[in-house]
């Protein structure tokens, strides 16, 4: 009787453990934070490593297809809602020629 009081006892400390309440869950944030004053720096005919300076290094690069540079950000507040930016900056002869974008009403740093 004792062992079974025993075998209950941990598995239920073990099973509460599993969705403890209290848990602090942190701010994820993954990729490339690119504002709207950053995109409005882009001009037609620009090398392509003179935006990736004012943008930064893509975060998905399409060996297939050096035309296209895809900046991708994602933040997750405390366990929510994932939410996510995506820019998809296009190139002719490694030029810039126009970027497409879902940019978030608030892009939170932490």
């Amino acid at each position: 009787m004792q062992k079974l009081s025993a075998i209950v006892f941990i598995s239920i400390l073990f099973l509460s453990g599993c969705s403890f309440p209290g848990v602090y869950k942190i701010n994820v944030q993954q990729g490339n934070i690119v504002t709207d004053a950053e995109l409005a720096e882009l001009s037609e005919g620009m090398p392509k490593s003179q935006v990736r300076a004012i943008l930064g290094t893509p975060l998905v690069i399409n060996p297939l297809d050096s035309d296209q540079d895809y900046y991708v950000y994602t933040f997750q507040r405390r366990g929510g809602e994932v939410k996510e930016q995506r820019i998809v900056v296009y190139y002719q002869d490694d030029r810039y020629t126009r970027h497409q974008a879902k940019l978030l009403e608030e892009t939170p740093a932490y």
